[in-house]
């Protein structure tokens, strides 16, 4: 018999989606409280910085950059930096109802749109169930959403995927998004990004790599 495996068509591959980063924004992680702020941090730098090793169609939005919310996390901005990444700004809580947002999001001709950002309850929500009702997969990435309490966050989270969302975390992004360790063009950019960013797995990869060549 043949090997011929039926792959699902709900795993991500770095083709088949775009990633749209909202609010990560300083006075937007103030208020934090659904999660620690420095794994919140790190788990934005880990999607960040996947989506740039597998060329990942991207989007960077902001709401009220310069009047309240102020400057992109320094996480973004070192894969994504505001010079030539053209984040777009907006007043609108939900990117759906951005029109530049918008365009942005479904010009990249991706049926699968993955979300991550500040507030899980609106500015996460709202443009998930809109995306939903114009067709969109959606999947949302759970540790790098964060809102003012967990009630808020799990509340927000219940709810989408009641809708029909499907969540994942950041290092399931990753890994989904490399899939073979035999991918030898990857495998190296993947791994130092664990190792910078991936608290405890990082270290046992740094470990690994150590012992192996002693």
């Amino acid at each position: 018999m043949s090997y011929a495996p039926k792959i699902s068509p709900l795993l991500l591959t770095p083709d088949n989606h775009v990633l749209v980063l909202v609010d990560f924004e300083s006075q937007m992680l103030f208020p934090l409280k659904s999660s620690n702020i420095g794994e919140f941090r790190n788990n934005v730098a880990i999607i960040a910085g996947a989506s740039r090793i597998f060329n990942v169609p991207t989007v960077v939005s902001t709401v009220a950059e310069d009047s309240f919310s102020g400057p992109v996390f320094p996480e973004v901005e070192e894969f994504y930096p505001k010079s030539t990444s053209g984040y777009i700004d907006r007043s609108t809580m939900n990117a759906w109802e951005d029109e530049r947002a918008y365009q942005a999001i479904v010009g990249t001709g991706k049926n699968k749109l993955v979300l991550a950002g500040l507030w899980t309850s609106v500015c996460i929500l709202d443009p998930a169930l809109s995306a939903i009702t114009e067709g969109y997969e959606v999947y949302v990435i759970t540790d790098a959403c964060g809102d003012v309490s967990i009630e808020a966050h799990e509340r927000a989270i219940q709810r989408m995927i009641q809708a029909g969302a499907m969540p994942m975390t950041a290092i399931q992004y990753l890994l989904e998004l490399q899939r073979d360790w035999a991918r030898q063009e990857t495998y190296g950019p993947v791994t130092d990004l664990v190792k910078k960013y991936g608290g405890a797995y990082g270290i046992g990869i740094q470990y690994a790599h150590h012992a192996l060549v002693h």
